[in-house]
């Protein structure tokens, strides 16, 4: 058996909270699991949300056996007004229908694109509290428990649908290192319908407007186009991104972040 953890945090590439929280993490797994990490922007709920269901809902073959997955992205953001003893959103244990389970703090929509999508879903004990770095010195040790298939923290079973917001409409979900603007629109929704390969739109985000070409893929744009074509996230229902072949989307449209709303104007480009 193949049994995986894996880290979706908004820490820094090799900045040193990934040290103390893999070190904390590492000293709680039975033997033989393994570990990776993913990074998304500082407090980018949207961003984390996106990976957790793209890793989540993978087909079998595409995932290990044992898979869990781990989001930690807390801008404590839940409440407004001064917060005693650091506390933060709570953290969550749920298993999808698929059997992934997914151990996460309940921030923004950091389970927005799952919430349809768990078999069930649990509020867990331990603090929230007490402390800055709860990832690293609270967490782990309920990571460890449900690898070792210890399931006693688990506390009262939650409703997903009421809990969990859904997802934000037609905005940047994610952007990964080739420059490409992942949006949370999906094949299915009328903006897509609407399209035809070879069309020419107007896309506005943020304060960049600029022409894009309608693709069917990545590599039947000439070089340099800037196109919007369904990619390689999403699965069934693949979410559509904008890319630059030989460059960079993201560049492009200067660096907007993750959770900027799009417009695209149907009715072609600019004259």
């Amino acid at each position: 058996m193949s049994d995986l953890v894996h880290l979706i945090c908004d820490y820094a590439p090799n900045d040193l909270a990934w040290a103390e929280i893999m070190a904390s993490v590492s000293a709680r797994l039975p033997n033989g699991v393994r570990t990776h990490l993913t990074t998304v922007g500082s407090f980018e709920t949207v961003a984390t949300g996106f990976v957790v269901a793209q890793l989540g809902l993978a087909d079998k073959e595409l995932r290990p056996e044992q898979l869990i997955l781990f989001a930690n992205c807390a801008p404590r953001k839940d409440r407004r007004d001064a917060r005693a003893d650091n506390e933060g959103e709570g953290l969550l244990y749920g298993v999808l229908k698929n059997g992934v389970q997914v151990i996460a703090v309940n921030s923004g929509y950091s389970l927005s694109f799952v919430r349809a999508d768990f078999d069930e879903l649990w509020s867990v004990d331990v603090k929230n509290e007490g402390s800055q770095f709860r990832s690293r010195d609270f967490y782990p040790r309920i990571l460890g428990q449900a690898a070792a298939r210890d399931l006693s923290f688990k506390r009262h079973r939650l409703d997903p649908i009421e809990l969990i917001p859904e997802p934000p409409s037609r905005v940047i979900g994610y952007v990964d290192s080739f420059g490409n603007l992942k949006t949370t629109i999906r094949s299915g929704d009328p903006l897509t319908t609407a399209f035809a390969p070879g069309e020419r739109i107007k896309v506005v985000i943020g304060h960049v407007v600029r022409t894009a070409t309608v693709a069917t893929g990545s590599f039947n744009v000439m070089e340099g186009d800037l196109a919007f074509a369904p990619g390689s996230s999403g699965y069934d229902r693949r979410f559509w991104e904008f890319f630059q072949r030989g460059g960079s989307a993201a560049s492009e449209f200067g660096h907007p972040a993750v959770g900027t709303k799009i417009q695209i104007d149907l009715q072609g480009a600019l004259k």
